[in-house]
């Protein structure tokens, strides 16, 4: 029976993910690592402080992990949460694990650690990089309730590869703020169908944001990972002018496009409405046919 990754907590991951009994801690909820600001602010504390780290092995070869648990505070990032992360990254330098592997799902900074959290944010975005620069990469998977957004959805496209699911959200802003911000004219984001349109995993593989789209599974998820690792990371200055020019190409095609359904006709699809009722295989069979007529 497949496990659905959208419904399954962070240490549910880890454990579907990884080969049997190949995970080690760091760190665990035993150690009572907590956040200094949460209970001076008279929040609830996690004794993981939302993030599971530590190493095992995928198909044999070793990896470190990072799994952010949405159950706790949206996964939003703190001083502790982010810090966490971070040391994976640079343990990854030393040690030279076949992969860094990051289960996202996080609403972005908590509030509460506003500061100190977007400084663990920009620490990640940094670690990240230091990491592939060292030659190990960094890949990422993104298929919770939470989505991934905030700083992290900036520090996910420094990755070398993003793996999403058709649930899996990506973005920036969240619907919420995005709401808040410019009123509910501009951005409702209670409709569903529009929020998925706009930072959903098949929006996101359509624009070439996302590298892998997979089935609702953790099973799905592992083949994905496994398939990246295998192909290393292209960490060169070609791959980043190239990403350059697709970000430049991307505003002067679909800038002046209102919704996520114009930008799919742009990409020639005559039926966008059709996307939505494809299941997993029947899209990306559709999108990579389309892709390479465009080519």
């Amino acid at each position: 029976m497949l496990r659905s990754y959208y419904e399954s907590t962070a240490r549910a991951r880890i454990a579907g993910l990884l080969d049997a009994d190949s995970f080690h801690e760091w760190l665990p909820a035993s150690e009572r690592v907590t956040s200094p600001h949460l209970a001076t602010l008279e929040q609830p504390v996690a004794f993981d402080d939302g993030v599971v780290i530590g190493q095992g092995s995928i198909a044999g070869k070793k990896i470190f992990i990072a799994a952010q648990e949405g159950g706790f505070m949206g996964g939003a990032v703190g001083e502790v949460h982010g810090a966490k992360i971070v040391g994976v990254l640079e343990r990854a330098v030393r040690d030279h694990p076949a992969a860094v592997l990051l289960l996202l799902e996080t609403g972005g900074v908590r509030l509460q650690e506003a500061n100190a959290g977007l400084i663990a944010v920009s620490e990640v975005m940094r670690a990240i990089l230091s990491a592939r620069a060292a030659g190990v990469p960094v890949i990422v998977a993104i298929g919770g309730q939470y989505g991934c957004f905030g700083g992290m959805g900036i520090a996910a496209r420094c990755a070398t590869a993003i793996i999403m699911s058709e649930e899996g959200r990506l973005g920036l802003s969240g619907p919420e703020v995005i709401e808040t911000a410019r009123g509910v004219e501009e951005y409702d984001s209670r409709d569903r169908a529009l929020v998925w349109r706009t930072v959903g995993g098949k929006h996101r593989y359509l624009l070439g944001e996302c590298d892998t789209i997979v089935p609702d599974s953790i099973e799905s998820f592992q083949q994905a990972v496994v398939a990246c690792i295998g192909k290393g990371d292209n960490w060169t200055l070609d791959a980043l002018e190239q990403e350059h020019r697709l970000l430049s190409d991307r505003v002067q095609r679909f800038g002046e496009c209102a919704d996520g359904r114009d930008i799919w006709r742009k990409l020639g699809w005559t039926d966008p409405d059709a996307i939505a009722m494809m299941d997993n295989d029947e899209f990306v069979a559709a999108a990579q046919g389309r892709s390479a007529k465009n080519n």
